[in-house]
């Protein structure tokens, strides 16, 4: 089936993947980045408000401890993690239905379950501290599950668009939106926090430890917060909404060539042969399920390749992210508890987040958008395992050291930011998108990532437990331990191939070449590289314009 340069026979696949980068794609980005804009935003804000909960509701009146009220464990785990749970949950379901009745039905779902949630999330229904924090775990948890259902369905609708040139790219620039998201939830709660402080001043909880809790101001702040998280998926509900279908999914899944052709007409603005008898060939030689000796004869090693390194991935990135709050002290970014007043705490750890998220977190992601599709996935993942787990180490080892050179701390934890998404937390979210077939392209990549989410539960429950008390011996640690989970991670890498440069058919099999995503991954980069005399003289063959579907984007 397949043609000279290794894309499909059928029209239609070929005309994505040599369409030059056109409106509609940036379009897609967009659209498919603000779901991930929100998810970031959702997930991660609540480290920012979490010891300022701790505060308002785990303070015993008229206590005389010395420090201030602090979330109990249990609670500490749950409020962290419960949304986790939901995502992985969520990931799965979405992720199979995705494949089974389409990406765009159950794309908009997505979007008002967060939404609504995240509204929920800022409510209680009553005042008690097991009102308040059952009834957070409560919405957080289905937070957690739309939020998953983002993940398949996003990567999924960026790769199935895209062309094979700037693929990685795009889909990279969806996830990108992530770390946009993890600026604004510091920056949120540090704006909302420094209003209501401004009007609310408080003494330090060792002068006053009653007065330092700022009731009932603070118990605002951290609602407010919440519930923000609502406005960005509401805001790109509708365009969402008037998506089209993608038409690898119209043509190889529903089995309607003619309707694919006409979509992408619309799209790309060219003449399409439908090709119904092409298409029932193509589709009968790919007609085999996800659990089946077929599936796991040409991507068996490749699903295991990219669920343990996510899996792994997820371990280090969201202990990275939730126990912020618990490293900070030790990098002299914010003040002891007992010396500020609750809105100042949560005050300097915001500011501590968003700066951390702006100068290591946020431009990895862009250089990721800027490389992938020049060094391939395989080398960037490569790398950032290798780098995430030598920082580790080092702040780890040198921890007793590194509490009293605060710039040097800061410097390697801002590193490992940077190399985790100029690195693994970019690529595992775009090798699936990639490497699997269209019949199960969705629910593969929900496997993957519910693995991550699988890791990210063992930080939120596990590793959490290491730094709650923030004692040295234990964040020491807890930093070995991440640092021997991103060597793992970088030698599960071998089990995952090379795919830039080539269509999904071809990285797949489906185009007749059962061998082309299975390769080495030395001989998969090499397969990738470079751009071959057809890609151009296809490029000059499908204009820009996209005329029609942006009109109906607009309507």
């Amino acid at each position: 089936m397949a043609d000279a340069d290794g894309g499909s026979n059928l029209a239609v696949l070929d005309a994505l993947d040599s369409a030059r980068t056109q409106m509609y794609h940036m379009k897609a980005i967009v659209i498919a980045g603000m779901g991930f804009f929100t998810d970031a935003y959702d997930l991660f804000c609540i480290s920012t408000v979490s010891k300022l909960l701790g505060r308002l509701y785990y303070q015993p009146d008229g206590s005389t401890d010395s420090k201030p009220g602090g979330l109990s464990k249990t609670a500490n785990n749950m409020v962290n993690g419960v949304a986790l749970v939901g995502t992985l949950m969520g990931q799965l379901v979405f992720g199979y239905f995705g494949d089974k009745l389409g990406r765009k039905r159950v794309y908009g779902v997505t979007l008002v379950l967060m939404a609504a949630c995240a509204i929920g999330s800022g409510l209680s229904f009553g005042s008690s501290r097991k009102a308040v924090i059952g009834t957070l775990c409560f919405f957080r948890f289905w937070l957690g599950f739309g939020i998953g259902g983002d993940y398949p369905l996003s990567a999924t609708i960026m790769s199935e668009y895209s062309n094979k040139k700037t693929r990685g790219a795009f889909i990279a620039a969806v996830f990108a939106m992530q770390g946009v998201g993890i600026i604004f939830a510091g920056l949120v709660s540090m704006i909302v926090s420094s209003i209501f402080l401004r009007y609310n001043k408080a003494p330090s909880y060792t002068e006053n430890h009653d007065l330092s809790r700022q009731m009932p101001a603070a118990d605002y702040v951290w609602r407010i917060v919440l519930m923000i998280g609502a406005f960005p998926a509401l805001a790109t509900f509708y365009w969402r909404m008037k998506m089209p279908e993608t038409a690898r999914y119209t043509a190889i899944i529903d089995g309607n060539a003619k309707q694919a052709a006409n979509d992408m007409q619309k799209v790309l603005s060219i003449e399409i042969e439908a090709e119904q008898e092409k298409l029932a060939k193509f589709n009968a030689a790919n007609n085999y399920p996800l659990l089946s000796m077929e599936f796991a004869r040409r991507h068996g090693l490749h699903l295991i390749g990219t669920t343990t390194t996510w899996f792994l991935l997820d371990i280090a990135f969201y202990s990275q992210n939730l126990t912020q709050k618990d490293i900070f002290p030790a990098m002299g970014l914010i003040s002891g508890a007992a010396e500020v007043n609750a809105l100042t705490e949560m005050f300097q750890i915001s500011k501590a987040s968003f700066l951390v998220a702006l100068l290591g977190t946020f431009p990895g992601y862009w250089v990721t958008v800027a490389l992938i599709d020049k060094m391939g996935r395989y080398m960037i993942q490569l790398i950032g395992f290798f780098m995430m787990s030598m920082f580790m180490l080092a702040m780890g080892i040198l921890y007793d050291y590194l509490k009293t050179h605060h710039f040097l701390f800061g410097l390697l934890y801002a590193l490992t930011f940077f190399f985790a998404n100029f690195g693994p937390n970019s690529t595992t979210f775009v090798l699936p998108a990639e490497l699997f077939p269209t019949r199960v392209r969705s629910t593969c990549h929900a496997i993957s990532a519910a693995a991550g989410k699988a890791g990210a539960i063992v930080a939120a429950f596990g590793i959490q437990k290491l730094t709650y008390n923030s004692q040295v011996k234990s964040i020491k640690k807890a930093l070995i331990i991440l640092s021997i989970t991103n060597m793992l991670g970088f030698f599960f890498t071998f089990l995952v191939p090379e795919t830039m440069g080539r269509s999904l058919e071809e990285i797949s099999g489906e185009d007749g070449n059962t061998g082309a995503g299975g390769g080495s991954a030395p001989a998969a980069v090499n397969a990738g590289v470079g751009v071959s005399a057809s890609d151009v003289s296809r490029d000059e063959k499908f204009p820009a314009s996209s005329t029609e579907w942006q009109t109906s984007m607009h309507a």
